[in-house]
């Protein structure tokens, strides 16, 4: 295991890879958020069987810095980002595989500097945000009646920093993003890793109505223009609906498509074995 830190506009990324002596086509891993940090991620480590596996923090976030400087929440500066990352670490060749907003940044990154990349993993994707924002509307419907009561008010009122929001959305993860019960202890004690201000500037104060920077992305029509091998996957339960994701899938033209039955959002902590299992197949197939 290596880590160290990158300079990229705006401060200093952390990173760390993991078997870096491996043979194999390394694994770049963009984690979500906007703002969440790569720390629920860790357990991808176990991929690096005989390839390198790299995880980093993106700017704002995790162990990277934190600079106070709105100006850089934007999605082509994380997208330069990963151009900084990639260079640096001399990632010639390289899988990326992008959960949720991680999705967003490694289609982004795609379609601005294709050159190298043997294959994208689209893990709960977020390719759209009217989409997303819709998927959300319709996911809310399927909860308790006083649930989404305090969702809609407290997003008209503006008080989504109240208790009774958090409360509300707290009902909303337990169906949506991660279904164990309980709820890990190990993610909790990561959650001073989050930046929530980056996400509210680039998405807003809630997953149900995009009010940041984000708000009018959407790449399916470009999506046909992704000719390596792409892996599309989701949980039977996840806010990035099976519905959606399958959609995405079809618009692409060298992809699969995978659902884990037992997951929300967080597969890779929800079914560990199975999302393992899943990707290393999928990586293994284009390696050889």
């Amino acid at each position: 295991m290596k880590e160290g830190f990158i300079e990229v506009t705006g401060g200093k990324v952390w990173y760390v890879i993991y078997n870096q002596q491996a043979t194999g086509i390394p694994l770049l891993v963009l984690h979500g958020g906007p703002g969440s940090s790569s720390y629920s991620l860790q357990g991808l480590k176990d991929l690096a069987i005989n390839r390198p596996v790299i995880l980093y923090d993106q700017l704002g976030c995790g162990k990277s810095d934190r600079p106070e400087d709105d100006s850089l929440w934007t999605l082509d500066r994380f997208v330069e980002e990963v151009g900084i990352v990639r260079k640096t670490l001399e990632l010639n060749e390289v899988h990326i595989l992008g959960h949720s907003w991680g999705t967003t940044l490694a289609a982004a990154y795609y379609f601005s500097d294709p050159e190298g990349i043997s294959s994208i993993i689209f893990s709960s994707p977020c390719l759209s945000a009217p989409l997303w924002e819709e998927d959300q509307k319709k996911n809310l419907t399927l909860l308790p009646k006083e649930i989404q009561e305090t969702i809609k008010s407290s997003e008209a009122n503006g008080t989504t920093d109240s208790s009774a929001f958090q409360k509300a959305i707290e009902v909303f993860n337990d169906h949506f993003v991660c279904r164990l019960k309980p709820y890990p202890e190990h993610l909790k004690q990561g959650k001073h890793f989050r930046n929530p201000h980056v996400y509210q500037v680039m998405w807003g104060p809630s997953e149900f109505t995009v009010q940041g920077n984000l708000k009018s992305f959407d790449c399916t029509e470009r999506l046909a223009e992704i000719s390596i091998p792409t892996l599309y996957t989701c949980g039977r339960f996840d806010e990035a609906t099976p519905a959606s994701t399958e959609y995405f899938s079809r618009k692409t033209p060298n992809a699969s498509f995978h659902i884990f039955e037992k997951s929300a959002h967080m597969a890779y902590i929800e079914e560990p074995e199975q999302y393992r299992q899943v990707m290393s197949r999928f990586l293994s197939q284009i390696d050889h």
